[in-house]
């Protein structure tokens, strides 16, 4: 059951960044945003790209990116039809975020490599 969104930004000093946070929440669209940042990609891409993610999964989150107006879907009309996935202006402007929880997560989240014998 999806969340609801504030209309109104106006609720508490923290009230911004929770709405920030509800665009990228989810496991996946951090990452989709991050792969999509390189370039416009079809979907079995980005399925290759996150290995884990049901396609099931993959979809829903795509629907919501592109719903909240940060991923383009465009459709090709071939046979079969071809389906790449973009960033909108809007969904580029989330690139410094991304890149910083990207930061943060290579200097804190990862395992520190282990010390070497010769120290």
């Amino acid at each position: 059951m999806p969340r609801t969104r504030h209309a109104r930004l106006d609720c508490s000093p923290g009230c911004a960044v929770e709405a920030t946070l509800q665009f990228i929440d989810g496991k996946w669209k951090g990452v989709i945003l991050f792969h999509l940042f390189e370039r416009t990609m079809r979907f079995s891409e980005l399925r290759r790209r996150l290995a884990s993610v049901t396609q099931r999964m993959l979809t829903a989150q795509l629907r919501e990116l592109e719903r909240d107006g940060l991923v383009a879907r465009t459709i090709h009309p071939e046979i079969p039809p071809r389906v790449e996935y973009s960033l909108t202006e809007r969904g580029r402007t989330l690139h410094p975020v991304i890149m910083v929880l990207k930061d943060w997560g290579d200097m804190h989240a990862l395992p520190a490599p282990a010390p070497s014998a010769a120290a």
